[in-house]
């Protein structure tokens, strides 16, 4: 195969031969195409903004530039202080599969990846301290983000556990998830009220807009009554770190398992 010039087609024909299954390989596409700004020095965008936007064009032969692995080397620390270890570690997978593929066919000779190490699923940031989730708890944001927030806090369970609620398992009286063992308080249990809205079955947690053109949606991540998508993991972070971010010192934002880690005695049951 004659060598691509520029690393968008590269990563076509890497993911046309992989052995991977559709949502795989939208996912590693993803991946692939979030490394194309940092390997022409510049910042990832972040939360929102990085959904749609289109990635510039980078020569395949700019992977052999010398400084290429400097300028990974800092975007990967900058994606691990942004989001979680399980997603880091899946971009970096991503990209060094990729890579390795493009030097067994002789497109590229360096691994700009080489010296790059997957971060251990300890490696997250400090929980947010009472005054942080009183910060975030007085954010104006959607009713929907306000009771995700709430239980996420109220629970600690894993914020892709609540994500895949559906309401016929919510208790709204005793305020708990049937057969799980999770409760939270008072005012999250009004959001809760106010958000289904006397929905009883479907996702509980859904998008914004209607799930048409979405064969890939299974019916159970799909509300009947609203049309409504579940909604997902990676946009619910990116909604918290872009309504964090002007909380965040360091201008980041936060992630949803520094919320979901905090340890809060002052919630009433």
């Amino acid at each position: 195969m004659t060598a691509p010039v520029e690393y968008a087609v590269a990563v076509d024909a890497y993911l046309g031969q992989a052995p991977l299954s559709d949502a795989s390989r939208r996912v590693y596409r993803i991946s692939l195409a979030g490394w194309a700004w940092p390997l022409v020095g510049r910042p990832i965008p972040a939360g929102g903004r990085r959904r749609g936007a289109p990635p510039p064009v980078v020569p395949l032969a700019l992977l052999d530039d010398p400084d290429t692995a400097g300028r990974l080397a800092g975007a990967l620390a900058d994606r691990a202080a942004r989001t979680g270890a399980r997603t880091v570690n899946r971009e970096l997978s991503a990209l060094r599969g990729a890579i390795g593929w493009w030097q067994d066919l002789g497109w590229i000779r360096t691994d700009p990846a080489a010296a790059l190490r997957h971060r251990p699923p300890n490696e997250l940031a400090a929980p947010l301290s009472a005054a942080q989730v009183d910060a975030l708890l007085r954010l104006p944001a959607s009713l929907r983000e306000q009771a995700f927030w709430r239980l996420l806090s109220d629970s600690g369970a894993p914020a892709a556990a609540l994500l895949a609620l559906d309401a016929d398992r919510l208790d709204l009286d005793a305020r708990m998830v049937c057969r799980a063992g999770l409760a939270w308080g008072e005012a999250t249990g009004q959001l809760l009220r106010w958000l289904l809205a006397g929905r009883t079955w479907g996702p509980v947690f859904v998008t914004g807009r209607r799930a048409a053109g979405r064969p890939s949606r299974t019916a159970a991540d799909v509300c009947h009554l609203t049309g409504q998508a579940r909604l997902s993991y990676r946009r619910a972070a990116e909604i918290f770190a872009a309504a964090t971010r002007p909380l965040d010192p360091a201008g980041r934002g936060w992630t949803l398992h520094q919320l979901s880690a905090v340890n809060r005695g002052d919630l009433p049951r």
